[in-house]
């Protein structure tokens, strides 16, 4: 069964036609990325996801019901990019409160909200407000308040939009460990971080799905992005076309190099190359990036 399944989806405001005839067919697995730039479609999407809107036409269900039914009622959470809790409430009574309308019961409930902060490492601040709480771990906890329940989807806009380094990869490390019980969906605009969680990538332009990209499909094992510290250019790429097995470099911007090569092991001569010449790298990375998957 399809996780999420849209057929010839659209939404119209007024004159606006916000989603397209977008068509997908996701299943459960490892996190998915939503790209594309503002104005897109992905708010429209995902709250369509949710059922907070209806189409205004085309067909869309979630693990084979439709967006909003009450057979989802603890399968499928959300985080809106905005998302803000009551200040006035303690979080250990917020979250207790969201588990009990999925049916948990008082006790119950209690526990859970525990764990979900166990998660995101905020157990020592569930009696505290949010108030107190800086703007990063107030991100966390919203994400724990996504995760009662376990639920089979999570929707997470804009995840780690405003967060330092710290918190930004304490939430990167919770989507990996989550990720064998629960399929995430994120829609955001930091491709490094996306290239980070996710094996999918769509990209939605103009209401339309444009793009359906694997991060780990075989044409990948062809590429590798080199990225030096600094070098002569030119001489690079000359000895680098002159190793076996390589087909192309092409310089992408500053000290970065995709190579195209048909040669296993082949990065052993580009060791030797660089030790011939003295010359530093800051990386190699099988495949391109996502940046030059999408927009090459």
């Amino acid at each position: 069964m399809s996780l999420i399944q849209c057929h010839n989806l659209s939404k119209q405001y007024a004159s606006k036609r916000a989603l397209n005839q977008v068509n997908l067919n996701l299943k459960a697995g490892q996190p998915i990325a939503l790209v594309g730039p503002n104005g897109a479609g992905k708010t429209t999407l995902f709250s369509l996801i949710c059922g907070y809107i209806q189409p205004s036409s085309g067909e869309i269900s979630l693990l084979g019901h439709a967006p909003g039914s009450p057979a989802l009622l603890g399968k499928v959470a959300s985080l809106p990019q905005d998302a803000s809790l009551d200040p006035n409430l303690s979080i250990i009574t917020q979250l207790s409160l969201f588990a009990r309308l999925q049916g948990f019961s008082k006790t119950a409930a209690e526990l859970e909200a525990l764990r979900v902060l166990d998660l995101v490492g905020l157990r020592d601040s569930a009696n505290q407000k949010p108030t107190a709480l800086s703007h990063g771990m107030s991100k966390r906890v919203s994400i724990a308040q996504a995760l009662i329940g376990e639920p089979e989807l999570v929707l997470l806009d804009e995840p780690t939009a405003g967060l330092d380094p710290a918190n930004a990869k304490v939430i990167r490390h919770l989507v990996k460990s989550q990720s064998s019980k629960t399929t995430f969906v994120i829609s955001s605009h930091n491709l490094d971080e996306l290239e980070k969680l996710c094996d999918h990538v769509l990209y939605l332009d103009n209401g339309q799905l444009s793009q359906s990209v694997s991060m780990n499909d075989s044409q990948q094992q062809n590429y590798l992005t080199l990225t030096m510290s600094q070098c002569e250019a030119a001489l690079l790429i000359d000895s680098i076309k002159a190793l076996a097995g390589v087909n192309s470099v092409e310089q992408k911007q500053d000290n970065e190099f995709i190579i195209q090569h048909n040669k296993a092991n082949i990065e052993i001569a580009l060791f030797t190359l660089f030790d011939e010449h003295n010359w530093q790298y800051k990386s190699l990375l099988k495949g391109r990036r996502l940046e030059e998957k999408l927009f090459s």
